[in-house]
């Protein structure tokens, strides 16, 4: 039995029943007209069905039919190092670890910002790795755990050949991983919505709340886009299904913070 509170519009698994969601009554998420609704990983398991689809190459997307809170897909990065999991979904059910475990199990964890933290402990103890989530968003995490790493700085390498980078979008602690030998060998950058992909797949994002429409810093998205100009990558994945960005992604990233400064200081 698994009846650990979980909020049902952000997904966050809460070690002990509450009457408020923090991070629902932040401005970067949002409270519905409803009211705070509560659920659990049983019921959870009891109402959605488990889904790995190709997103890209040796890229699985891992969520869940229907979808559930804010509906984002966990990546699932098949490095030479071993299976990476980015960015986490609360739908974790015994097929989804059967399957992960076929593929060779994972390595570690690490989640691009707190509203995708949801049951995180839950995945960190069906695989028996470590997460590594930036100490600047520790306050959000709502079931502290030991096999939580927290990590400071810019940078973190995770493994040999993928590179978490802390770029302050839409929280303090906002991550992205890179993947130099992505898209075979061009590169790639997941990026759960720090850097948003968006209808127009020639630019992207950068927002400090998304359902309130609140725009990003200029100083954090220019601070943002000096530090991945440092970097390589083709592709650029987004945290929902198929929100990807297939070509040309170091450029797009460049030119959609031009585009967003332009507009901001006009």
């Amino acid at each position: 039995m698994n009846s650990l509170p979980i909020c049902a519009t952000c997904g966050m698994q809460y070690a002990a029943p509450r009457s408020d969601c923090p991070i629902c009554e932040d401005e970067r998420q949002y409270v519905p007209l409803s009211g705070q609704q509560w659920t659990d990983l049983d019921t959870l398991r009891a109402n959605h069905t488990g889904l790995l689809r190709e997103e890209g190459p040796g890229v699985l997307g891992v969520g869940c039919e229907p979808a559930f809170a804010i509906g984002q897909r966990a990546l699932l990065v098949s490095a030479r190092s071993g299976n990476f999991l980015w960015d986490c979904f609360a739908c974790l059910d015994d097929e989804i670890v059967a399957k992960i475990n076929e593929l060779g199990g994972l390595t570690g964890i690490s989640i691009s910002h707190p509203h995708f933290y949801s049951t995180v402990v839950e995945w960190a103890h069906a695989f028996d790795v470590p997460v590594y989530l930036h100490e600047k968003d520790r306050e959000w995490l709502g079931r502290p755990e030991s096999s939580v790493e927290w990590w400071s700085g810019e940078t973190k390498q995770v493994a040999k050949d993928l590179t978490l980078i802390n770029l302050g979008v839409h929280f303090p602690g906002g991550t992205v991983l890179h993947w130099p030998e992505g898209e075979n060998g061009k590169g790639a950058l997941l990026s759960g919505d720090i850097v948003k992909v968006i209808p127009d797949r020639k630019f992207v994002s950068f927002m400090y709340s998304y359902p309130n429409l609140i725009p990003e810093r200029p100083s954090v998205v220019r601070r943002a886009a000096e530090i991945l100009a440092g970097y390589e990558f083709e592709a650029i994945y987004s945290a929902w299904w198929d929100s990807i960005v297939r070509t040309d992604g170091h450029e797009v990233v460049q030119r959609s913070a031009k585009r967003y400064l332009d507009f901001v200081s006009s």
